[in-house]
């Protein structure tokens, strides 16, 4: 029975009560527990119910490494499923209930599925569900949905907030045990900025658990020093509840925190995302013990040993009265001591090995009193929903009980595994050692930077060093490697002498599964969580799963939420053996980020309700809003569509505006557009292969339109480019398009010429940008006054600096619209003021804003094409009668070689066309062009369709333009386009040139 131990429990607070409820039973913990110490001081041994088969789980682990504790916490909108209780903190009015059972957690329907494991095994789901196929989607798809999951899926909204916070640093060190804590000082006497995350509240790891002396001081003491000492540096940052998700590359790491879990009535977000950039990374994530394969290992009470110990020390909880140890290593002898120690009963020590072992440990606990019971192990667990005893076999031989001994709790210790999730993300590489029986950091196949050499290094127990002295060491030296290899020179200092329990290293270990866990018929379990076998292993490999990744597919092994942290040397060993083939041969399986679930709200952050997609404003926005703006969604960014007045409709409107452009004066707010800022030494070069044509070529104070395709050859974006000087160049996108093409161009540079000096910067935001269009727009600009923009000193298609009313601008020379234009760009905080300024100087000009359709009447007037609307993804500059837009003077750009395939170059691709209606009218949008004939379904051949169609006010007639089968060589045909309400309009084929075909307007 568990209970409390009197003397006992560092980590609580015994003079602060907590009240909390499990499956609505009122329960009692106190400060500083866990949510599964308090559930084995409140004698709740049964947790919840295994996957597959419904079997009673109890808890095993007292870490992140836990399979079977998981829990549903709290109540809608603060309602989270999955939840290691053994990494919750007890807090005031817990609410907690188990997952996966019905109609309750002692009476399970779907144990029923137990009496049926011999017509399940593994591979059944795979098998099972293929044929016949006509019973797929009406009785084994909700079947299979039905039983899928663990937990409660919430269906109300979070009411929790989270955050993203960025942080950078020379020296990274994840993992806050001891080997961390003399990692991160070594590397912080050189001066490095060293941050330190530890995923637990507690500082030390197992050190204050497993004992020792450190420079004559207890270890427990030695680590409040060594934390003191860090706190008080000024290029130290230590953060506790922060676990180290996951390494990327280039020094890139996510950081968890857990902020208000254990506090949720404090103001704040509840989880942090960290996105750390360091320099070097230091692994010192510690390592997790291996259970025992035997039959009955899953029943409640089977526990890890070194859990057991930290269950009592940390938290002054027994989870029984009456332990069995069961090993195949010394470091199990800890556990026993710590029993006996506070006066519980430890009736045997089951050590698998057969050989004499000389341990100090062996020896203390037979000093104690302690049976030791050499080469021997379980046979069997005895109990249902808890561990009543245990049935004793000798390792060799058949596995025939030899001794039942009565117990509540079964302690067992297959060794230790290095923690070498974070070391593999990036590509560590590992390997075997045969001594220890783990698999540990190659440490000269470290992952790899940029410039070529290691940037992650593991420390401690995570690279394979067990005894105190040795941590200690290994950390201090990789604490100075770290900080030389980010250029500082660590300081001469020694490592801290330690003196472990234990100082002859723990021996060696065997991975065999004990006892009757031989035998193909008995249950020993791997995977606790998903209730695979040893026997489904051993099936998997005789069904020809050889391969590793295959094997736990194929059984689900190592799948649950606990990514085979217990269960994956184990089942190695297993798989190898029935392999005949050692361990290494057989691999591991791909360790992925995050280490441990993190919850979707940090991956959210922010981003949520109103801002999961932020609305991008202008500087110009508020005044558009109070000037009759109609707004459209272009991207993330809201632009006026129309500035309508009183008494008129939104079409009105743009035909009101796009008239005044050609007559008057019009202002339209470019600020959307993107500016990508594109420098360094092999910017010209970097932009000849991303454009068609050539920029390199472009001289200071000139702009070049230019088209940008895929590698396979389609457009993408198009846009003005202005170069700025030598080594700059302002690359200008459409407006949804900034952050894309910026995420293409980083592609490129990281991935393909890495070693180019270009520099990408998105300055969208940080310019407002008016395009002063029509014929009275140079007018305004003399009007305000400060430089020259005649024809003279700023010709078309090119830019230059200067003032204008009073206003530091850059002005480009460019036209959308086949009018006299000018973009003025000015500072976005200077952008109302600016456009204010305009506004007024206009007003015996006959200024008026126009909006983005009017925009796209102008434009198609001229036959200017618009990204999206002649494109859709499947378009390439050849279809648009852009080939004088695809440079002969370069070798090769991003879509050159697609444009030689020939499906690209074949004449029957459709052209760009003009298209006019025969009787005046606006061809709908989208509309197909039919022609003779009909295809194999039946339906009607068509030979083009309607890209952009609008009503022009200038020239009163519709105009559209499409792409048409040879359409370029069919001037004057018409074609027949059938409406969706049943009207054919028909439309003659003209130039895509509807308004001042030669350009005399733009050029004044």
């Amino acid at each position: 029975m568990s209970t409390r131990l009197a003397t006992q429990g560092r980590l609580v607070n015994r003079d602060k009560a907590v009240r909390f409820s499990f499956n609505s039973a009122p329960m009692t913990g106190y400060e500083g527990d866990t949510l599964a110490s308090a559930l084995l001081a409140n004698d709740q041994m049964l947790v919840g119910r295994s996957f597959k088969y419904h079997r009673p789980r109890g808890i095993v682990a007292a870490g992140p490494e836990e399979p079977n504790a998981l829990v549903n916490l709290g109540v809608e909108g603060k309602f989270e499923p999955n939840q290691r209780a053994t990494t919750t903190e007890l807090f005031e009015g817990l609410l907690a209930t188990s997952q996966n059972h019905w109609p309750s957690l002692e009476f399970d329907v779907g144990a029923i599925n137990a009496k049926l494991s011999r017509f399940m095994p593994a591979g059944f789901y795979y098998k099972m569900f293929i044929h016949p196929r006509p019973l797929w989607k009406h009785v084994y798809e909700p079947f299979i949905r039905q039983a899928a999951g663990l937990g409660q899926a919430p269906k109300g909204r979070d009411w929790d907030t989270y955050e993203h916070l960025y942080a950078f640093c020379d020296v990274l060190v994840v993992g806050g045990g001891i080997a961390g804590l003399q990692a991160a000082r070594s590397a912080a006497q050189s001066g490095a900025q060293v941050l330190v995350l530890e995923q637990t509240a507690h500082w030390g790891g197992r050190a204050p658990v497993d004992g020792g002396t450190v420079d004559g001081k207890p270890v427990d003491k030695f680590v409040e020093e060594l934390v003191a000492d860090l706190a008080e540096l000024p290029n130290v940052t230590l953060r506790a509840r922060t676990m180290g998700a996951g390494v990327y590359d280039h020094g890139y790491v996510l950081g968890y925190e857990r902020l208000t879990d254990h506090t949720p009535d404090m103001d704040g977000p509840r989880h942090r995302l960290w996105r750390i950039r360091a320099g070097h990374i230091i692994t010192a994530t510690g390592a997790i013990e291996r259970p025992l394969s035997f039959a009955g290992n899953d029943i409640p009470g089977v526990m890890l040993a070194a859990s057991v110990r930290d269950y009592a020390i940390n938290y002054g909880v027994s989870a029984g009265d009456r332990t069995v140890v069961v090993t195949n290593n010394d470091d199990a002898y800890r556990t026993a001591l710590v029993l006996k120690n506070v006066g519980l009963e430890v009736p045997a020590i089951l050590d698998a090995r057969v050989l004499p072992v000389d341990s100090p440990l062996m020896a203390e606990a037979k000093a104690a009193g302690i049976r030791v019971m050499m080469g021997h192990g379980v046979a069997k667990v005895q109990g249902a929903k808890r561990v009543t005893g245990v049935s004793v076999c000798a390792q060799a031989g058949e596995g025939a009980t030899v001794e039942e001994i009565a117990c509540d709790v079964v302690a067992m210790s297959g060794g230790w595994s290095p923690v070498v999730h974070l070391w593999s993300h990036c590509g560590g590489k590992l390997f075997w050692d045969a001594d220890w029986a783990m698999f540990r950091p190659d440490v000269d196949k470290a992952p790899i930077g940029a410039d070529g050499s290691p940037f992650v290094s593991p420390a401690g127990s995570a690279n394979g060093h067990f005894g105190l002295t040795e941590i200690l060491g290994d950390a201090h030296a990789m604490g100075r490697a770290a900080a030389r290899a980010t250029g500082f020179t660590p300081k001469k200092t020694n490592a801290p002498d330690g003196v472990c329990l234990d100082e002859a290293p723990m021996a060696p270990v065997w991975l065999m599964p004990q006892g009757a866990g031989r035998d193909l018929r008995a249950k020993a379990w791997l995977d606790y969580q998903n209730d695979v076998k040893v026997s489904d292993v051993q099936l998997a490999a005789q069904e020809g799963f050889e391969s590793v990744e295959h094997a736990k597919r194929y059984t689900t092994l190592g799948m649950a939420t606990d990514q085979g942290k217990l269960s994956n040397i184990n089942g190695l060993a297993i798989l190898s053996d029935a392999l005949n083939q050692p361990i290494p041969q057989t691999g591991t399986t791909t360790f992925r980020p995050p280490y441990t679930p993190i919850s979707m709200g940090a991956i959210g952050g922010e981003a949520r309700g109103d801002v999961f997609q932020p609305i991008r404003r202008t500087p110009m926005h508020d005044w558009h809003d109070a000037n009759g703006a109609d707004w459209e969604p272009v991207g993330h960014w809201r632009r006026p569509y129309a500035y309508v007045r009183s008494g008129e409709s939104v079409h009105d409107a743009v035909m009101r505006e796009t008239k005044n452009v050609r007559e008057n004066l019009g202002l339209l707010d470019a600020s959307t557009l993107g500016k990508l800022i594109v420098k360094g030494p092999d910017a010209g070069r970097f932009l000849d292969m991303l454009y068609t044509n050539m920029m390199s070529t472009l001289k200071p104070g000139k702009c070049r339109y230019g088209l940008m395709c895929g590698e396979n050859g389609f457009l993408i974006d198009d846009g003005v480019v202005a170069r700025i000087d030598e080594d700059t160049f302002l690359c200008h996108t459409t407006t949804g398009g900034a952050e894309r093409i910026h995420a293409h161009m980083e592609e490129w540079l990281q991935t393909e010429w890495w070693d180019w000096q270009v520099y990408v910067a998105n300055v969208t935001e940080q310019y407002a940008q008016v395009a002063v269009v029509g014929p009275n727009a140079r007018k305004a600009l003399e009007a305000l006054g400060g430089m020259d923009v005649s024809k003279d000193a700023l010709g078309f298609m090119g830019w230059a600096d200067g003032t204008l009313g009073g206003f530091a601008v850059r002005a480009y020379r460019i036209s959308f619209s086949g009018e006299l234009s000018y973009e003025i760009a000015v500072r976005a905080s200077e952008g109302q003021a600016f456009w204010d300024a305009l506004m007024k100087v206009g007003t015996d000009l006959g200024v008026m804003p126009y909006g983005t359709e009017a925009l796209h009447i102008l434009r198609a007037e001229k036959g200017f094409i618009m990204i999206g609307d002649e494109t859709d993804g499947t378009v390439i500059p050849q279809d648009l009668g852009l080939h004088w837009a695809l440079s002969k003077k370069k070798d090769d750009y991003l879509g050159k070689r697609a444009h030689l395939r020939s499906h690209m170059a074949d004449p029957a691709r459709w052209k760009l066309v003009g298209l006019e209606s025969t009787d005046g009218s606006t061809l709908p949008d989208g509309a197909y062009a039919v022609a003779e004939g009909t295809n194999a379904n039946g339906q009607r051949n068509m030979q083009g369709r309607v890209t952009s169609s609008y009503h022009s006010p200038n020239l009163n007639k519709g105009i559209a333009m499409g792409l048409v089968l040879h359409g370029p060589d069919r001037m004057g045909e018409v074609l027949e386009f059938p409406g969706t309400d049943g009207t054919t309009y028909k439309a003659k084929i003209v130039s895509p040139v509807f308004y001042d075909p030669d350009g005399e307007k733009q050029n004044v």
